[in-house]
């Protein structure tokens, strides 16, 4: 297992490997051909970027059994999903800012998210999963009162694409079980959301499959597989944490 991270020091960016508290940095491409450069930076002299910067960012809307039980939804036949603007990317640490004419509530989602590692269209199941480069930590914040405040037209992608709204990382894990995985949300230390990925309906390599059929799928794009109970509001000053074993700790407050 190895963990991805991007980072930026003085006037550059640069990425490589977890080791303890350095990154071991790269050269080459994340996704394509890398090697280390034997130089090791300590994790305190570097700002974590967002590991990844998808040129297609995706999420899931009714993706586990539990919530749709409890919710009332039907299971559905296949993904239900919709795109965030990769404008409203952030990066661990970083602020969520509270949108400046939205008045509405503010909900956290912690949620697991996929990284694609190699060009993925019309894929069966098998090539799918060989697909995926590896695992994130995501919080899908959305506007809740936008998503039927016209009747006429359901604003998935304005209601979750506000700046700052597509909070990801801190890492990329690679070689995880995804099944073995739980997804936890802490709200100013106290857990929310804890819940197995083993429950999704559409699984990580039938998730990928399903939505190649109909986007095209570059290294890099993320594919946020929708969270589970105990999503919630946020308030000014709230701080969320996305915690992921194998992965680590997704952390920002909303101001």
């Amino acid at each position: 297992m190895s963990l991805w991270v991007r980072f930026a020091r003085a006037d550059e960016n640069g990425f490589g490997t977890v080791e303890g508290e350095t990154i071991a940095v790269h050269d080459g491409d994340m996704f394509g051909r890398s090697a280390p450069t034997g130089e090791k930076l300590p994790m305190s002299d570097v700002s974590l970027l967002t590991p990844t910067r998808p040129k297609t960012f995706v999420g899931l809307w009714n993706n586990y059994r539990a919530a749709a039980e409890k919710q009332g939804n039907a299971i559905p036949e296949e993904p239900l999903y919709f795109l965030k603007s990769t404008g409203s990317l952030l990066a661990h640490g970083g602020t969520i800012p509270k949108p400046p004419r939205y008045d509405g509530r503010v909900l956290y989602e912690g949620e697991l998210g996929i990284v694609i590692g190699r060009t993925a269209r019309d894929l069966d199941e098998e090539a799918a999963g060989a697909a995926i480069f590896g695992y994130t930590c995501v919080n899908d914040v959305t506007a809740l009162d936008l998503l039927a405040s016209d009747p006429s037209f359901a604003q998935w992608s304005r209601a979750k694409s506000f700046d700052g709204f597509g909070a990801l990382g801190p890492a990329i894990a690679t070689g995880l079980d995804p099944a073995s995985l739980v997804v936890r949300t802490l709200v100013n230390g106290r857990e929310r959301q804890n819940y197995p990925a083993a429950d999704m309906i559409f699984p990580p390599a039938r998730l990928v499959s399903l939505i190649s059929r109909d986007l095209t799928l570059e290294p890099g794009d993320v594919i946020a597989c929708g969270t589970s109970l105990g999503s919630g509001v946020l308030r000014p000053g709230m701080l969320v944490e996305v915690a992921i074993d194998g992965i680590g700790t997704l952390a920002n407050r909303f101001e």
